[in-house]
């Protein structure tokens, strides 16, 4: 691991407060930045990194599915090891889905729908 893989403070509060979503105003990740006392690139840049480097999955908005007149999946498969990319990238290109966690057991991949 080099130094741009490593999660710093900044990062973590940038994450976390992505978390609550973005405002809507017309430069929503510049009103952002200066909320968390940096400058927009400086965001954009940070967030390009997680992204990158897995930290970050997913950028964007979180519906609430039941007021939409719809619900939410918990699923989980069981994916072996060497199919385990393939089967991330394939459930992660479906736009239905929210969340994609690996876990240590049998059913070792676990997404939202």
């Amino acid at each position: 691991m080099n130094d741009t893989d490593k999660i710093d403070a900044l990062d973590l509060k940038i994450a976390l407060a992505l978390q609550d979503g973005l405002p809507l105003t017309p430069r929503p990740y510049e009103d952002c930045a200066r909320r968390l006392g940096v400058d927009e690139d400086e965001l954009l840049r940070r967030l390009g990194r997680l992204k990158a480097m897995g930290a970050l999955t997913r950028l964007g908005p979180f519906y609430n599915a039941e007021r939409m007149g719809g619900d939410f999946c918990l699923c989980a498969m069981h994916v072996p090891d060497e199919l385990w990319a393939t089967t991330v990238e394939q459930v992660n290109a479906m736009p239905e889905v929210a969340h994609n966690y690996r876990r240590e057991h049998m059913l070792n991949m676990w997404f939202v729908l």
